[in-house]
């Protein structure tokens, strides 16, 4: 009998970090924490420390497994009828659950009250950094409201997709205590330019429409009802279409397929064709763009608070790891030119996360602020273009921190880089915002005086900030063509960073001006002058 071969163990597991879960989102955000209280959230916090820690552990932990496991149309049952049913893993429902039970959705609202808005997009900060799939119908519902609230006729559905109340099940409205909402605009021939839309808008003797076309891109497919763009006899209208028709019966579109994208895993996106389906008009026939202005505003909010949420994570990610592992006999952290690295993350995200704050503002005051609504009108749009096209290589610097480790699925890191270029996607691309800031300077004679206030309220504390303002307002003199859309959008947005984090007296203030506007920064991160004070700027970043 031949006697067992001897185990040889070969290694000691050594100098790796331990497991980044179990913390509190919110209680290690004092960027996050001192943005919500300065621009008027404050009446919030008890909401806001417990969704913190519910988003970084449970949420956290769901994510991956939401993601893992996508999901999946059917679009027949076993006796050949048609449902088309797209299945979730169990982990998609709990997150929703969390999400709308907790306010994501709804909070701004069904709470209501000044600072709301405000505290509603740090909730949506704090879920899209464990989970971004789910984000897309949250998001969603959450400014479809807006749009239903102008018909007094849809009242239910607005107070329903506000409730914070989740139900998944595949029944008519009525039958439901809350609800989420979806959107379909874009069409083969046309992404952002709306108004080619083919899809037809007929109008009944009852008053309702049918609609027969397609779309191309379905967000959300499994909600319980969409807001659709189509061509009515007067032009391009909203409509409000339901999943589910009153009597029960599925109303008539199809689900063709779902899409097979780059990230967004957790998230059913789907491309549909309209053969008839029931649906009722929102505003004016021919207003269908006006209607849902104000939907797209919010939209392109959370794309901008996505973004920064996303960066908020990553960074998290590489201080936790950096601290926790060795080389050449020091901490990866205490390393000069990868502190450098790590404090310049930090810098970026304070100032994406402030910024986006202070939108939030904006929109909270909005209905009773000429002025806040004015710069909400151009800031969600400089916002979404510049904080969302700094997420992707901002992910990646972060990767490299971890190394090899930041590259695997077992890391959240993959699954961010894989995110992160989708806000810049979503609710119109880059030159679509660029083009959007061009046109409120040169057409809405608000806008230009609302910023020149923003902006002088804090000239005078640095020379940089100073030197680089009045350069921007030479280019804004000159007239700038629209080939320099991009430019004028990104002086403007690194001038609003700029004097948000000057009004606030934050700690990154100086290091930011210095290296964004003063020219001591290179084209990568990692590159800040040797006069930040590296050490502290990791310290405030993550306790």
């Amino acid at each position: 009998m031949t006697s067992a071969l001897p185990v040889f163990e070969t290694h000691e597991v050594a100098n790796q970090p331990p497991p980044f879960g179990s913390r509190n989102l919110w209680a290690d955000d004092v960027a996050l924490s001192e943005a919500v209280q300065r621009e008027g959230g404050a009446a919030f916090i008890d909401t806001l420390q417990t969704y913190g820690a519910i988003a970084g552990d449970t949420l956290y932990r769901l994510g991956f497994d939401a993601n893992r496991d996508r999901p999946r149309l059917r679009t027949h049952d076993p006796q050949g009828h048609r449902i088309d049913t797209v299945e979730f893993h169990p982990a998609y429902h709990q997150l929703m659950e969390l999400a709308k039970r907790h306010g994501v959705a709804g909070l701004s609202w069904h709470e209501g009250g000044p600072g709301a808005h405000v505290a509603r997009a740090a909730l949506s900060f704090l879920h899209h950094q464990a989970d971004a799939g789910t984000s897309c119908p949250l998001t969603m519902t959450h400014a479809a409201v807006a749009v239903l609230r102008q018909d007094p006729l849809l009242a239910e559905w607005a107070e329903k997709a506000a409730a914070p109340v989740y139900d998944p099940r595949d029944v008519p409205m009525a039958d439901k205590a809350g609800i989420t909402l979806g959107m379909g605009m874009t069409e083969k021939q046309g992404g952002s330019d709306v108004r080619s839309n083919t899809t037809r808008a007929e109008r009944r003797d009852n008053g309702s429409y049918a609609l027969v076309g397609h779309k191309w891109f379905f967000s959300a497919p499994m909600s319980d009802a969409f807001l659709v763009l189509a061509q009515a006899a007067g032009g391009l209208t909203c409509f409000l279409m339901p999943r589910r028709l009153a009597d029960g019966n599925r109303n008539a579109f199809r689900l063709m397929r779902l899409k097979e994208k780059l990230g967004d895993w957790s998230n059913a996106s789907s491309e549909i064709e309209l053969c008839g389906a029931w649906a009722r008009r929102v505003g004016a026939e021919g207003r269908g763009v006006a209607t849902i202005i104000g939907m797209v505003m919010m939209t392109r909010l959370d794309c901008m608070l996505g973004a920064a949420a996303e960066m908020r994570m990553a960074l998290a990610q590489a201080l936790h790891h950096t601290r926790h592992r060795s080389s050449f006999g020091r901490r990866l952290c205490d390393h000069p030119l990868m502190a450098n690295v790590l404090a310049d993350l930090a810098i970026e995200s304070e100032a994406a996360t402030t910024f986006a704050m202070r939108v939030a503002r904006a929109v909270d005051q909005a209905p009773q602020d000429a002025q806040e609504a004015a710069f909400a009108r151009v800031a969600t749009a400089v916002g979404k273009y510049w904080v969302c096209k700094r997420a992707a290589v901002f992910v990646n610097e972060a990767q490299e921190c971890l190394g090899g480790a930041g590259y695997v699925e077992e890391s959240i890191l993959p699954r961010l880089y894989r995110q992160a270029p989708l806000n810049s996607i979503w609710e119109g691309s880059g030159n679509i915002q660029c083009l959007d800031v061009l046109r409120a300077l040169a057409r809405e004679p608000q806008v230009l005086p609302v910023l020149d206030a923003e902006l002088d309220a804090v000239a005078g504390r640095d020379a940089d900030y100073d030197r680089a303002l009045a350069s921007l307002r030479e280019l804004l003199a000159a007239t700038p063509s629209e080939a320099q859309a991009r430019v004028v959008t990104e002086r403007l947005a690194l001038l609003l960073q700029a004097a948000v984090l000057l009004r606030a007296g934050s700690p990154m203030a100086p290091a930011f001006v210095r290296s964004r506007l003063g020219g001591a920064h290179g084209a990568a991160f990692g590159t800040l002058p040797d006069e930040v004070d590296v050490g502290a700027v990791m310290a405030r970043a993550l306790p």
